[in-house]
């Protein structure tokens, strides 16, 4: 039999136990929108031109996620695609990183381009891309 301040020491502890576990489920396991955007801003401050693309791809993640306080659905990278241009092909990669309109849907402008020319990282940001398609000619949309 148990005295009655081992049977209070086994309360507070399952009491406490309890209570870590419910903070955990609330709040350790939340994926919000901005918490994808603001990990997606983080990994590319590890990349770096000349990377492969295997290498970029391992830092910045190919989870599908499912965002806990939209339900919405986010594909990491959020999209691919091959742009062809004047004697080059070029990779690019969007992943999800700002927000400029909260209307429940992701804009081009709300993605952050990555470039690969022969599988090696030669650039991310708007700002080369802009740059790389007038360089080469290369038509959008």
């Amino acid at each position: 039999m148990c005295s009655v301040g081992e049977v209070k020491k086994i309360y507070v502890f399952t009491l406490f136990l309890g209570t870590i576990l419910l903070i955990t489920l609330l709040f350790g396991g939340c994926v919000t929108l901005s918490r994808i955007r603001a990990t997606n801003r983080e990994r590319l401050n590890k990349i770096s031109i000349g990377m492969t693309k295997q290498e970029v791809i391992n830092i910045m993640g190919t989870k599908t996620i499912i965002a806990d306080d939209s339900g919405e659905v986010i594909n990491n990278p959020y999209k691919t695609e091959t742009m062809r241009g004047k004697d080059k092909i070029f990779e690019v990669v969007y992943y999800y990183t700002e927000i400029k309109r909260a209307d429940g849907a992701i804009n081009d402008d709300e993605l952050t381009p990555l470039v690969f020319d022969e599988g090696k990282l030669i650039g991310w940001g708007w700002s080369f891309f802009e740059d790389t398609t007038a360089k080469y000619q290369i038509k959008i949309r």
